[in-house]
């Protein structure tokens, strides 16, 4: 199972809001060549890690499928976030949209290799653990064979993360166009 988060806090020029611009990455991942999106979660919204003043992000998850291995796909979404007009100038700087690749079936390997699969941080993030929740309830973290329950029981207190209202449902599967 290949898991992506999905988050923005910055509007976009070209889509709009956070939210609408979640959704045009979910569409353009589903488009891209090779890929196609399975299952996405609810949108959250979150308080940014670490607490700062920037603006709350909205954060998803989404089940991809593909033939490609871990590191094209990392390469997909870097291309997409360029083009979305994602800026790398600081460690957790607030975006336009983030990307990131949260686990490729049970692949593990480490940031030495310029590919930390799964996400090294995955496990201290509410906004990336309750979209999982959404989609796969039952994980399990392929390295440190922590079910994802565990890790939402040992999440920080003061991490803040909650479902947003909206029309989508994680059981409704993708949205997007066929």
């Amino acid at each position: 199972m290949i898991l992506i988060g999905i988050g923005a806090n910055l509007p976009s020029e070209r889509f709009g809001t956070p939210v609408q611009t979640c959704e045009a990455a979910l569409s353009v991942l589903d488009q891209a060549d090779g890929i196609r999106v399975v299952r996405r979660s609810r949108w959250f919204e979150s308080a940014p890690v670490p607490m700062s003043d920037q603006p709350w992000y909205v954060n998803g998850a989404c089940i991809i499928e593909t033939q490609l291995d871990a590191r094209a796909v990392l390469g997909v979404l870097h291309s997409i976030e360029t083009d979305f007009g994602r800026i790398r100038a600081e460690k957790n700087a607030a975006r336009v949209l983030d990307l990131d690749l949260l686990a490729y079936d049970d692949f593990i390997s480490s940031s030495e290799d310029h590919l930390a699969v799964p996400h090294p941080r995955l496990h201290e993030r509410a906004f990336v653990l309750l979209p999982l929740q959404d989609l796969v309830p039952g994980w399990v973290h392929p390295q440190s064979s922590t079910s994802l329950a565990d890790m939402i029981d040992n999440l920080p207190d003061d991490q803040i993360a909650r479902a947003m209202e909206t029309q989508h449902h994680p059981e409704e599967g993708y949205l997007g166009d066929d």
